[in-house]
């Protein structure tokens, strides 16, 4: 019985990245590159001609990012299989391209072997992930949450016992530092303490 092949799609900002992917997936009967693409939007408008099984794109690319394009190939196609791959491991990054359907995530570089592990665990099992993206998405989970404090307090609350500064916190979040002091000001007020240092202290006794 053969095994049928499973149709490819890249979107690689990088195009002096194309040829390495072309001759990479020459190597494989069960894998047959349909497209290559620099973008999201060119992918899109050869999508009835490709008719790929997964898709794998970068998070960070031009005009359409690759987790906002996940809803246009879902609408495509409901089935198909979308493979981020990003240089960040940041988990609300992550939080959101599965939310938007993503299938796998996978973190640079990405050499020969584990891009061939994703594409196999994409096709039997449906989903995969690199080991540092699952170290995260674990961390995040076990990550203690407070009744007294807001989901947003208790966001500041993690980033504060990891070392991070108001400016960190406010790049992570996506918020201005004086939002940052604001949520931390009320959490002071809850904690009745007055610095940083009491705060900590005084979360660890919780």
């Amino acid at each position: 019985m053969k095994t049928k092949r499973s149709k490819i799609i890249v979107i690689e900002s990088d195009r002096t990245l194309h040829s390495a992917y072309t001759n990479y997936f020459d190597k494989f009967f069960e894998f047959s590159l349909e497209g290559i693409y620099c973008n999201t939007d060119d992918a899109l408008k050869e999508f009835k001609k490709t008719k790929p099984d997964i898709i794998v794109t970068e998070v960070d690319l031009v005009a359409l990012n690759g987790i906002d394009s996940i809803r246009y190939y879902k609408r495509k196609d409901w089935n198909v299989k979308v493979i981020m791959i990003s240089r960040t491991n940041d988990f609300e990054v992550i939080k959101k391209a599965f939310k938007y359907g993503a299938n796998g995530y996978l973190t640079k570089p990405i050499d020969a072997d584990k891009l061939y592990y994703a594409l196999n665990c994409i096709k039997k099992e449906g989903a995969v992930m690199s080991n540092d993206i699952v170290k995260k998405v674990i961390a995040n989970f076990r990550r203690k949450s407070f009744k007294l404090f807001s989901e947003r307090e208790n966001q500041i609350v993690d980033y504060l016992c990891k070392g991070a500064t108001y400016k960190m916190i406010a790049h992570k979040l996506f918020v201005t530092t004086s939002t940052v002091n604001f949520h931390i000001q009320n959490i002071y007020l809850k904690l009745d303490v007055n610095s940083k240092s009491e705060a900590l202290s005084k979360i660890e006794q919780l």
